[in-house]
């Protein structure tokens, strides 16, 4: 089913339930994927990803078509995942590189590698990356995405994802030939 077919039947209130039901099973794999590259561990995936629906289910009636739906639940998933990730620093008193390192050590044992040593390698080098680089390479590398799709969910002009991502490639090549 189309977005805009979704979104009439959800501003019916006698389709509205089957009509967020149909987005949640459309959208919960790869917003689940977009944010579980970025917290790495699978019940926070999970926790956030239903922080992302709920926040969706509030909002939908409120949605401006003047986007496309996809874009708006991905900066919706973005924003949520950026937060969770500021709000770990703080609960712990963590500076960045402990959140990292505690990610990275969930990492080695996640089901997301499946036990492959250079996927494992390229990982711990995303997760290196200052948040912007990693979430811009991981929206270009693993969700496809387009320069152009990736700034309007992330508010970003086009020149500064490719400067982003140039950074972010570079770095993680030096990374991976270490040794």
């Amino acid at each position: 089913m189309e977005d805009k077919e979704l979104l009439e039947k959800f501003l019916n209130p006698d389709s509205r339930n089957y009509a967020y039901n149909l987005l949640v099973r459309k959208y919960q794999q790869k917003v689940y994927w977009h944010i579980r590259k970025m917290v790495i561990d699978h019940d926070d995936a999970n926790d956030v990803t239903q922080e992302v629906f709920i926040k969706i289910w509030k909002s939908l009636e409120n949605f401006r078509s003047d986007a496309q739906l996809f874009t708006w639940i991905y900066r919706i998933a973005t924003n949520e995942c950026l937060n969770f990730l500021a709000k770990k620093r703080r609960r712990y008193f963590l500076p960045i590189g402990d959140v990292e390192g505690g990610l990275a050590s969930k990492l080695e044992t996640s089901d997301m590698i499946g036990g492959d040593e250079i996927q494992l390698k390229l990982q711990q080098a995303i997760l290196k990356l200052p948040e912007k680089q990693r979430l811009v390479f991981n929206m270009k590398y693993y969700d496809e995405l387009t320069y152009e799709q990736m700034s309007a969910v992330l508010g970003t002009s086009v020149g500064a994802l490719k400067a982003s991502y140039h950074l972010a490639t570079k770095k993680i090549e030096e990374f991976v030939k270490q040794d």
